[in-house]
């Protein structure tokens, strides 16, 4: 349950950070962040796989590039079914839920299985120490 909530957390900021950074982006307040979070994450585990399924041809004519697309369009469903989340255009969408996934995938760097904070193990390098 701490992953989940911590995951839900991570990704309400992703969403956060996306708010400011893209122009067509806008977030009414944290209620409204906290659920689109909930929401996104249950279309990117329901409705995402399947449009991934549908869009394959496209996506393997594109050499993958139109994942981008796909992902644009879970953020934007994510955000016409939750009020308070709104984004503009599909080229505002696209972005969006680019800058959160690279924002979830930075935090999530530091997350454990379990929803902790995890310390990396010391990196050598012929001898030496990088962490000094």
């Amino acid at each position: 349950m701490r992953g989940f909530i911590t995951r839900l957390l991570i990704t309400a900021l992703g969403l956060a950070v996306a708010s400011n950074i893209v122009s067509g982006i806008a977030v009414a307040g944290w209620k409204s962040l906290l659920v689109a979070a909930l929401v996104l994450g249950v279309v990117n585990a329901i409705v995402r796989p399947l449009l991934l399924i549908l869009t394959l041809p496209i996506t393997f004519l594109t050499l993958g590039l139109f994942l981008l697309v796909v992902n644009g369009l879970s953020f934007a469903l994510a955000a016409a079914l939750v009020p308070g989340f709104h984004v503009a255009t599909l080229g505002s969408a696209i972005l969006g839920a680019l800058v959160t996934s690279v924002t979830g995938w930075f935090a999530n760097s530091f997350i454990g299985s379990s929803g902790r904070f995890e310390r990396h193990a010391r990196i050598e390098i012929k001898g030496r120490r990088l962490d000094d």
